[in-house]
């Protein structure tokens, strides 16, 4: 509350000035929050006991010498959950096998993976960046993770590395916002979160995920994949070095795959857009 006399106008100005403040910090490229609102630490409670403190304090005895009911004291009864009973165990890869399997569609599939509560990078996300494109397309490409420009869009491949996509696919007569299913390209991404600072996935993120993306593929039913990068190559082949991946056509899900340099690896590596050409006729001559 605005204390008595106060000035409004001054009021307004402290406002700006902590929106330009904010803005600068934006422009430092502060973009990941750690939380959705401030902590003030210095007014947080002292820490709460914990279980062990209480078994080492002896447990039911010591609150029935208090007169407190143990159970009480506990949260819940101790003979229908005694303190040492094992939380069950969950294995995330079979339950993102199962929660792909049961995706009938595409729909289906988005709705699934909005649902896996096991990848922690759905908490530090601002969308569930799912696909872009026309699912009928004959071309399906895979990349990476969402960076803060697709988490931003809820889209894959925007910013400065889609529109790089955008004019290779051009170059070869592809575009992904054509109604022509035969000119058209499907584009998901291993990742549908972003991971924080745009950090690599670890190998745990990739295994809960890799389910989802091979029923992406089978329900999208592309003719091609193309791999775009180390990350979807690590996934679909287990393999990483796309300098010499790149250009060798391979199996993914049944179906030919190219590896293919990432676009932003091509914008701060000009040299190699030689390459990238060679692979985007070797696409065009295989969809004669």
């Amino acid at each position: 509350m605005r204390a008595k006399g106060e000035d409004v106008t001054q009021s307004a100005m402290d406002h700006q000035a902590m929106l330009a403040a904010l803005d600068w910090q934006i422009e430092l490229g502060a973009v990941d929050a750690l939380a959705e609102t401030p902590v003030d630490r210095t007014a947080l409670p002292e820490r709460a006991p914990r279980v062990d403190d209480w078994l080492r304090r002896g447990g039911d005895s010591a609150a029935q010498a208090q007169g407190q009911p143990a159970d009480r004291r506990m949260g819940q009864p101790p003979e229908t959950a005694p303190a040492d009973a094992p939380l069950p165990e969950v294995d995330p890869v079979t339950e993102a096998r199962a929660a792909a399997a049961a995706a009938a569609t595409l729909e289906g599939l988005r709705d699934a993976l909005d649902a896996y509560p096991h990848c922690g990078l759905r908490q530090g996300a601002r969308s569930l960046v799912f696909s872009d494109g026309r699912p009928e397309a004959r071309v399906m490409i895979l990349g990476e993770a969402p960076g803060a420009d697709e988490d931003r869009a809820g889209r894959p491949f925007v910013g400065r590395a889609g529109r790089m996509l955008d004019l290779m696919l051009d170059a070869i007569g592809l575009r992904r916002d054509t109604p022509d299913a035969r000119h058209a390209v499907y584009i998901t991404n291993v990742l549908p979160w972003r991971p924080p600072q745009n950090r690599d996935p670890t190998p745990e993120e990739i295994a809960m995920m890799k389910p989802f993306v091979e029923r992406h593929i089978a329900l999208a039913d592309p003719e091609l994949v193309l791999l775009m990068g180390n990350i979807a190559c690590q996934a679909m082949l287990g393999r990483r070095g796309i300098t010499r991946l790149r250009g060798t056509w391979l199996e993914v899900a049944g179906r030919p795959a190219l590896p293919m340099f990432h676009p932003s690896f091509l914008l701060r590596n000009a040299a190699m857009k030689t390459h990238a050409w060679a692979d985007l006729l070797e696409v065009k001559a295989r969809l004669r």
